[in-house]
């Protein structure tokens, strides 16, 4: 008879590998956790195509009591990494008055048309009914992300973590234990399932009888440009408001994307050139950042709910299932946070104190369908 495993994680993104650390780390042990990923490499998708920065005042209220939490985790990390997962990098949102009261919260500080001048120079010859002024988030940072996956794995793994590469789902059935599956040829048992697969999160629950919750995968596309004078060491991201367009320092050049979120397939998406294109164009017009060349280009696919919050917690139909999913642009900026949330759910059955009970209700697949998810089961 196989071996039963306490939990099977499905997804090696930043979703599955958080979780997969954090279960390990609280536990004492990573004995009885599986993790199975399709691709051949962790992090191959989205994951792997991070923008690398995580903005608090970005997103719907429950991400960014999501992302306040996920900042100071990865500020003061334990154990501490071989190289620092997050450091400060502001970020600054600029429009015309209308634009930027519509996405402004509380913390964010103003700045007049003259001072964004001063802080990017390079907006000194915007169009004025463009660009008016701007919103300062001072708590934003930059993230490492391949440090961070790295991290997370290493945490996992040297706790006794199991984690399959190359090993597609092909089969699901329960069973007295839980649930018996199929992964790159090897069967798994395991008492609870975490589906934490991105883009194709529907299909995978589906493979264990829960109905869709809807999840959309929509395109967005980034690019490392060339510009004409490198920005300063220390200047912010910039985010154009409602367009959502932004750029960020990358060594010499930029990182540019037009933020589009074009619906897809779930699939390994690549970029359309015409668009970046089109951004690089765009932001010649409105800024002297001299643009003058694409570098390199890809996409990655932001699934989002339909409601557009992440989505943890139990299936509300199918017993020993938990979703970990839906966190279109704000995997990484929620991913300590969605791993903590989703580790209370599994070991104590509720989300603990830490995170306010709207912020938790909100997160609940069954807003989409009856009412609250199974209760699960403590794992051992």
């Amino acid at each position: 008879m196989d071996p039963v495993h306490d939990v099977l994680i499905i997804g090696g993104g930043i979703a599955g590998l958080s979780l997969a650390s954090e279960l390990a780390d609280r536990r004492g042990s990573g004995a009885g956790i599986v993790l199975a990923e399709t691709e051949p490499a962790l992090a191959h998708h989205t994951s792997g195509r991070s923008a690398e920065q995580l903005i608090p005042s970005y997103g719907p209220e429950p991400v960014r009591e999501l992302t306040a939490v996920t900042v100071a985790g990865l500020l003061d990390p334990r154990p501490v990494p071989p190289r620092p997962l997050a450091w400060p990098s502001r970020m600054v949102l600029v429009g015309t008055g209308a634009g930027l009261r519509a996405e402004a919260v509380p913390g964010m500080q103003e700045l007049s048309r003259a001072a964004l001048a001063e802080l990017c120079p390079e907006l000194a010859c915007s169009p004025p009914e463009a660009v008016a002024g701007g919103l300062l988030d001072a708590t934003s940072v930059r993230t490492d992300a391949a440090a961070l996956v790295a991290w997370h794995r290493d945490r996992a793994t040297a706790a006794g973590a199991r984690i399959l590469t190359g090993a597609p789902m092909t089969g699901a059935e329960p069973d007295a234990e839980g649930w018996r599956a199929t992964a790159g040829g090897q069967r798994i048992r395991a008492r609870q399932v975490v589906v934490a697969a991105g883009a194709w999160a529907d299909e995978v629950a589906g493979r264990f009888g829960a109905a869709p919750l809807g999840l959309r995968p929509l395109r967005r596309t980034a690019a490392l440009v060339r510009l004409a004078r490198p920005l300063a060491p220390d200047h912010p991201m910039v985010v154009a408001a409602g367009s959502g367009w932004y750029y960020r320092r990358a060594g010499d050049g930029a990182l540019v994307s037009p933020s589009e979120a074009v619906p897809s397939e779930p699939c390994d998406a690549q970029p359309v050139l015409e668009d970046v294109e089109d951004l690089v164009a765009r932001l010649n017009a409105v800024t002297s950042l001299g643009a003058t060349g694409i570098e390199r280009a890809w996409t990655g696919l932001r699934t989002e709910a339909p409601d557009g919050v992440p989505v943890c917690g139990p299936d509300p139909d199918v017993p020993g299932l938990l979703w970990l999913a839906g966190q279109s642009g704000y995997g990484f900026q929620t991913s300590t946070a969605m791993a903590r949330a989703a580790a209370d759910l599994l070991l104590d059955g509720t989300v603990g104190p830490w995170c306010s009970r709207d912020t938790a209700d909100a997160l609940d697949p069954g807003r989409f369908r009856r009412g609250p998810g199974h209760p699960l089961p403590p794992l051992p």
